[in-house]
């Protein structure tokens, strides 16, 4: 059995399992588009652009 990632459609944080691992929430897709690794947040131009406030793996698009 492959266990797909998955994309919280609140937060885009790629995750593996049955909640986002970040937030919480259950509302995911298995369908999305591109990824970005966050370090620091709180220096990232990109975090900042896609009002992401945390370090870890997050969808640039997911649907």
């Amino acid at each position: 059995m492959v266990i797909k990632e998955k994309a919280c459609l609140n937060c885009r944080t790629i995750y593996l399992g049955d909640k986002c691992t970040n937030c919480g929430e259950t509302p995911s897709s298995d369908s999305f588009k591109g990824r970005i690794h966050i370090f620091k947040s709180e220096k990232s131009e990109m975090a900042k652009n896609m009002g992401i406030n945390s370090e870890g793996e997050f969808a640039i698009k997911s649907k």
